[in-house]
């Protein structure tokens, strides 16, 4: 009767998270039908719809997590999924454009709560020894998401747009119901003060300042006033929250986990993945429905093989990352997805050619993603100490959140305010961009294949957390 309980709460707690990531792909496929719904918004006030969503998610994640671990993971995710569901309600009936964002802010504030505490929860169904696995599962589960998002998307917008939000609410409400059922009640082990809420506040104006400057910027100009006041803003926040987080008694982020060198390695490659990532995710379908004209259902369609991959390729090497540990996988990984998107940039033309052009990118970048994406989060999971695993794989995702704001900003800027054939050349410049980082993306790899420093003969198991000064108790990974 327990293993079947377990593997209901598995499939509660996998079903919430491939509902969050099935969102961010079926919004890149309805992007170009906002844009027509919303006239004249430009590209970069539609960006937003991407971006107030992965900017509140990034500012948001940690927090949840220790609230998590201060008053159990099982009522966060639930309350999480509840408020995911009601936002995106509250999206399919957004009247204007800017409503649509607010929800979507919203909407990342239930996602906040899901992510962290579900990767706690799965770990509490699960064998001790069986954690590596289930990490890249869980991350393996975005892929999934993506492999039917974009087929699943083109569907709903051929309706209306207002549908791929629709389809949240009962797959929430689903979630929900048999969560509440069959999810276990780790113990909470943390009674301190939840992290500082003025960092929170500060890393978004930061992000959203510097994101908003690059996306307004092609309109605006990069030297007009608001363009330097929002940098301005970007690095008056960014510094001043650097400084206040090394000085708070319990920061938004415990920066010195990044002295951890397989944990600062892993966010390093991370966050140049996703920067990567998010250029050929939005490129892509833009590329697809603005130069191709082809309709939201075809460009979909046409996207599927680069994301089926991710969860098959995931799954096939398992077995490979425990024995040949988690550097070689990043490293092929990088290398693969840099030579799929450079392939787009030198095969591309106006002229649709799927065969030789799109579908070999997707097949290489699709296998690089599998091999590097789900292995980096687990390695910096696995590098924490296990008193760190619900904060930590918050820290995880908020960069990989914050990577795809970057990312989405970036391609905003090259591609400037309309998408039509003078903005090719823009589309070649963003994907050798993405290669260059796929490439960085590759050298973490090797640096995460370096012989861990042998530990001295007196060492014990208990030291590595008294390696990063002391650190209170605030939560274990076995109560996660």
């Amino acid at each position: 009767m327990v293993g079947k309980s377990n593997r209901a709460a598995t499939v509660v707690v996998v079903l919430a998270v491939f509902m969050t990531n099935l969102d961010l792909w079926i919004v890149n496929v309805a992007l170009p039908d906002l844009g027509r719904s919303f006239a004249p918004a430009t590209l970069g006030d539609l960006s937003w719809v991407l971006n107030g969503y992965a900017i509140t998610l990034a500012a948001l994640l940690v927090v949840a997590g220790r609230l998590g671990d201060r008053i159990g993971q099982r009522p966060v995710f639930l309350v999480g999924v509840g408020v995911f569901t009601a936002a995106s309600l509250a999206c399919a009936l957004a009247p204007n454009l800017w409503v649509l964002v607010l929800a979507r802010v919203v909407q990342a504030a239930g996602a906040a709560a899901q992510l962290p505490t579900s990767l706690a929860l799965l770990f509490a169904t699960v064998p001790a020894d069986r954690r590596t696995a289930a990490t890249r599962g869980w991350a393996a589960v975005g892929g999934l998401a993506a492999a039917a998002g974009p087929v699943l998307g083109g569907l709903l917008v051929e309706i209306d747009w207002r549908w791929v939000f629709v389809v949240n609410v009962p797959i929430g409400v689903l979630a929900i119901l048999a969560g509440r059922a069959t999810l276990p009640h780790p113990a909470a082990r943390e009674n301190g003060p939840l992290p500082d809420a003025g960092g929170a506040a500060l890393v978004t104006i930061a992000v959203a300042s510097l994101t908003g400057a690059l996306v307004q910027a092609p309109s605006w100009g990069w030297s007009a006033p608001r363009t330097l006041g929002l940098l301005a803003v970007a690095v008056v926040t960014g510094v001043w929250f650097l400084r206040r987080t090394a000085r708070h008694a319990n920061p938004l982020l415990e920066l010195h986990l990044l002295r951890l060198p397989r944990f600062g390695v892993a966010n390093a490659g991370t966050m140049l993945f996703g920067v990567g990532f998010a250029i050929m995710l939005l490129s892509n379908v833009l590329w697809c429905q603005d130069i191709w004209h082809w309709s939201a259902l075809r460009t979909g369609a046409a996207l599927v093989p680069g994301p089926a991959l991710v969860p098959i390729v995931t799954v096939l090497t398992t077995r490979l990352a425990a024995r040949v540990g988690h550097g070689p996988l990043v490293t092929a990984g990088g290398l693969l997805f840099a030579v799929g998107i450079t392939w787009r940039a030198i095969a591309a033309t106006a002229a649709p050619d799927y065969l030789t052009d799109l579908l070999p990118s997707m097949i290489l970048t699709g296998t690089g993603v599998g091999l590097a994406l789900g292995t980096l989060v687990a390695a910096g999971v696995q590098a924490l100490p296990a008193n760190r695993a619900a904060t930590g794989s918050a820290l995880v995702n908020s960069f990989r959140q914050i990577s795809a704001a970057v990312g989405v900003a970036v391609l905003v800027t090259i591609l400037g305010t309309r998408v039509d054939l003078s903005a090719i050349t823009g589309f070649r410049v963003a994907w050798l961009l993405a290669a260059g980082l796929a490439l960085a993306t590759a050298a973490t790899g090797l640096a995460l294949s370096r012989p861990r420093a042998a530990a001295p003969p007196n060492r014990q198991p208990g030291d590595a957390d008294r390696d990063l000064g002391p650190l209170p108790d605030r939560g274990n990974a076995r109560s996660a």
